[in-house]
């Protein structure tokens, strides 16, 4: 699936995550501008970002935006939606997400919140989604506002 971005006819593909992606990802969440908005540590290693991609259940549903900048395929943001598993609780999904901040404010934030609420509303019938956010962090508080 390939979306595009009218107002900076940036293109980008949003898909499942791959084992591949580890590096990116692990960059992309220690990458200043975005580890401060989130709980992870620039000390954390890539084989950690391994692991816990392929610890992935079927609870799990991890999506990433990939755009190509002169044939090279670049992550520049993840959504992650992780189905409550808890007895009386099924019907909540915990949401993480992150994008590069070279590409925040270019709609690719908006975009996979629009795929992962798809994914909770329509297949996994979820009927709240929980997050965190820090209370500074006001390009993101403005993005979960939007919907």
């Amino acid at each position: 699936m390939c979306d595009k971005q009218e107002e900076t006819k940036l293109n980008y593909t949003i898909r499942s995550i791959r084992s591949s992606d580890a590096e990116a990802v692990y960059n992309l969440r220690i990458m200043d501008g975005v580890r401060e908005n989130t709980m992870s540590l620039f000390s954390q290693r890539v084989e950690k970002t391994e692991e816990f991609i392929k610890k992935l259940s079927g609870d799990d549903h991890v999506m990433v935006a990939e755009i190509e900048e002169k044939v090279i395929k670049k992550v520049v943001g993840i959504v992650g939606l992780n189905v409550i598993k808890q007895p009386g609780s099924r019907h909540c999904g915990y949401l993480v997400i992150s994008v590069d901040k070279n590409f925040q404010g270019l709609g690719i934030g908006k975009a996979l919140m629009e795929k992962i609420i798809d994914i909770a509303d329509n297949w996994l019938m979820l009927i709240r989604i929980e997050l965190g956010v820090f209370t500074d962090n006001i390009a993101a508080i403005n993005l979960y506002k939007y919907f």
